[in-house]
């Protein structure tokens, strides 16, 4: 996890300086490495392996559940 999320390499750029943006970019990519990401020895997501959803998503799925969650938070 360290090497994957610029936030926990190195205090640059990519550093949050809330905790709450912290938490949005670690659960951005725990939702993209579980949903879209294929993994290398199951050859399928996570979350394809442990039955959640059928279909591989992409991006663009990815980014329209987080937007219509953005609009119910607002």
């Amino acid at each position: 996890m360290r090497m994957g999320i610029r936030r926990f390499t190195r205090s640059t750029n990519a550093l949050s300086k809330k905790a709450e943006n912290h938490a949005y970019g670690v659960a951005i990519y725990f939702m993209h490495y579980n949903y879209v990401r294929i993994h290398q020895t199951l050859r399928c997501t996570p979350a394809m392996a442990a039955g959640v959803t059928a279909k591989l998503w992409e991006l663009a799925n990815m980014a329209k559940v987080l937007g219509e969650w953005g609009e119910r938070a607002l």
